[in-house]
């Protein structure tokens, strides 16, 4: 378990003080359960420093990108709260590495949510949605990595802007939404990217995270992925995600 420590010990760092670090599995030898261990691990170092739990991520949770990956199943990352940025307000460009964002769909819960549950079931759990924003930003150099080491380093989850909730029961299957950079459309798209249903992205995150013994609890934030492509951000601009029917959300770096 020396490695599984070492590794989480480096990514920590890299996520901490923002700074670069090399690959350390270009051969792809890391098992999955490995790269979650590796994690877990860095996460606990996080939660250690007085961070608290506040939910999940889900990625490639586009077809497409799965099938490139060569992946059965969607990935995850853990929230915590100091990823947590407030809607309108200004990110310190230091604090990254090479951040880029991506639209999403967030729900937040009202009752625990656990192992294999239905598209119906997951949904009379949630207690609202909102637009939201991704900051991801991978720790490696040149942002590359293999499966396993992008799953190490927290699936590159860095950040997560929300905006306004909404009542769960409005129909966000096919909203279109588009993400803005200082006031010029860089991305189109809509919901129906996450699985067909983003409601599918909340199952699997069930499922998932039960099985790796950590629930989702009252009170958590699902983050369903990626709608479209993520975009690399730099200081000086405003990042802007407009949703059908749930409205705007948006953040200043």
């Amino acid at each position: 378990m020396s490695h599984i420590q070492d590794y989480a010990k480096r990514l920590d760092d890299a996520a901490h003080f923002a700074h670069e670090i090399e690959q350390f599995d270009t051969e792809n030898r890391l098992s999955l359960d490995d790269a979650y261990a590796i994690q877990a691990a860095s996460i606990a170092r996080r939660t250690e420093r007085g961070e608290t739990r506040v939910g999940v991520k889900m990625g490639f949770t586009s077809r497409a990108k799965m099938i490139q990956m060569g992946l059965s199943d969607v990935i995850w990352g853990r929230l915590t709260s100091g990823m947590q940025v407030e809607e309108g307000t200004t990110i310190n460009f230091t604090r990254y590495v090479h951040p880029r964002v991506e639209p999403e769909i967030a729900f937040i819960l009202k009752r625990p949510l656990e192992g294999n549950v239905t598209g119906p079931q997951a949904l009379a759990a949630v207690e609202a949605v909102a637009p939201a924003i991704e900051i991801i930003d991978s720790r490696y150099k040149n942002f590359k990595f293999t499966l396993p080491e992008v799953i190490a380093d927290n699936a590159s989850s860095s950040g997560v802007v929300i905006g306004g909730w909404h009542d769960p029961r409005v129909d966000f299957s096919n909203l279109g939404l588009t993400m803005t950079i200082n006031g010029r459309t860089v991305q189109v798209g809509s919901t129906a990217a996450l699985l067909g249903h983003p409601l599918r992205s909340l199952v699997a995150a069930a499922r998932l995270s039960a099985a790796a013994g950590e629930p989702l609890q009252a009170g958590w934030i699902v983050m369903a992925g990626g709608a479209t492509p993520a975009e690399y951000i730099q200081p000086g601009q405003y990042v802007s995600v407009e949703m059908e029917t749930l409205g705007r959300v948006g953040f200043h770096v």
